[in-house]
């Protein structure tokens, strides 16, 4: 038998993979001598793949929201003197059915005596790795009611920002499949119209309106393969980005895009201010909350920088001795972050960085339509422009001849 499994390592990082064993027991103590903290162990069966619960996973997800309520609830609870365990099961009977099952097994295993972070761990794709470091933190410093109001701020921080993101793409997007769309009406159902007429005229028709009634022609005739193309690099494109290339290329790509390249630049910046400062603030080490912080910070480029100042650390040496030569790092930052390092308060100044980034990126969101604006109307603009001049040149050919 063929069991898949999700394990931690000895050194943090998950593992995942599958082991041949006679039976799940087999499997799990074949797993143990490898020092493998298994977190999930599944039978490998043909068809659709089912969760622990046996659910479809689709069915059984847990929503942003969910966790940010959840986080926000239980920090309430906690500073209201409410036991962890009591607090689990009041939760459990107000959340989310995916959330309300996991709550529930996380509260039976802190009554049973195993650590509200260990718990936690049984559910990596529910509490990422940072979640459940700066849970353990507060554990061990006896800080637990301070690191899970550090918690709530943190997930409704980034699920406000990323709600914004979304938002603001929502008017591009459908301005674009608009534009599309009436284009497709166009070229199917109105230019064949007025082809028979341009063409009985027996003039020469401009090489504008030749190549409109072309691209009609092929768009009648052969959209089946232009929905087999647009699906091939949709297709394609989907997969190149499930690679670690694919998603590196990406992320390099994302930096340099016009308008949106500054906005993301400055996200995830935000994003590791207020995740370093957040580990630090917890008792985690620096070491520790570099390696963290470059897991969950969501580009690889800022992933690599942070590895690097990790590495220098150990050696010894400063985060601003890296974030001071890489181009990708703003003067400010390495000047707040060598302020911080000299001055003993990294994890105050990397608060007002955060802080002063998830402002700007604020500010941004909410005038991004503004900004976007001119260059789709431009694009409209153009789109219509060469749509009129093939229409109506042959017409004014055709009535200047006459």
């Amino acid at each position: 038998m063929k069991f898949s499994y999700q394990a931690r390592t000895a050194q943090g990082s998950i593992q995942t993979g599958v082991v041949e064993a006679p039976n799940k027991d087999v499997a799990v103590e074949t797993l143990h001598r490898y020092g493998l903290v298994i977190l999930e162990i599944l039978e490998e069966k043909k068809g659709f793949a089912l969760s622990l619960s046996g659910e479809l996973p689709f069915f059984n997800k847990v929503k942003n929201q969910d966790l940010v309520i959840f986080s926000r609830q239980l920090a309430v609870l906690f500073d209201a003197q409410v036991p962890l365990v009591q607090a689990l099961r009041t939760l459990s009977e107000q959340s989310s059915p995916a959330l309300k099952k996991i709550i529930k097994e996380v509260s039976t295993d802190v009554d049973s005596g195993t650590s509200f972070s260990q718990s936690l761990e049984k559910f990596p794709k529910v509490f990422s790795f940072f979640y459940i470091s700066v849970v353990k933190a507060g554990e061990v410093s006896g800080r637990l009611q301070e690191v899970l109001n550090y918690l709530a701020d943190h997930e409704e921080r980034s699920y406000d920002l990323n709600k914004k993101v979304k938002g603001a793409l929502t008017y591009p997007i459908f301005i674009v499949s608009s534009l599309v769309i009436v284009g497709a009406v166009m070229m199917i159902f109105v230019i064949p119209q007025l082809t028979g007429v341009l063409v009985e005229s027996g003039q020469e028709l401009p090489i504008i309106t030749r190549g409109i009634i072309g691209l009609s022609d092929f768009m009648r005739n052969y959209w089946w393969l232009a929905l087999l193309i647009l699906g091939g690099i949709g297709v394609g494109s989907w997969y190149g980005l499930q690679t670690k290339q694919g998603k590196d290329t990406w992320d390099k790509i994302k930096l340099h895009l016009p308008i949106f390249g500054g906005i993301f630049r400055k996200i995830y910046l935000a994003r590791f201010s207020e995740n370093l400062g957040t580990l630090i603030k917890g008792g985690i080490p620096i070491i520790q909350s570099l390696t963290i912080t470059a897991d969950v910070v969501g580009n690889f480029v800022f992933k690599t920088i942070i590895l690097k100042a990790r590495e220098e650390v150990r050696r010894g040496s400063t985060i601003n001795s890296v974030f001071s030569l890489e181009k990708d790092i703003p003067p400010i930052v390495s000047q707040m972050v060598m302020i911080g390092e000299q001055t003993g308060k990294l994890d105050l100044l990397l608060g007002k960085i955060a802080t002063f980034f998830q402002k700007d990126v604020d500010n941004i969101m909410e005038n991004l339509t503004s900004l976007i604006q001119p260059l789709l109307i431009l694009v409209l603009g153009i789109a219509a422009g060469v749509l009129v001049a093939a229409i109506l040149l042959p017409i004014y050919n055709l009535s200047s001849g006459l």
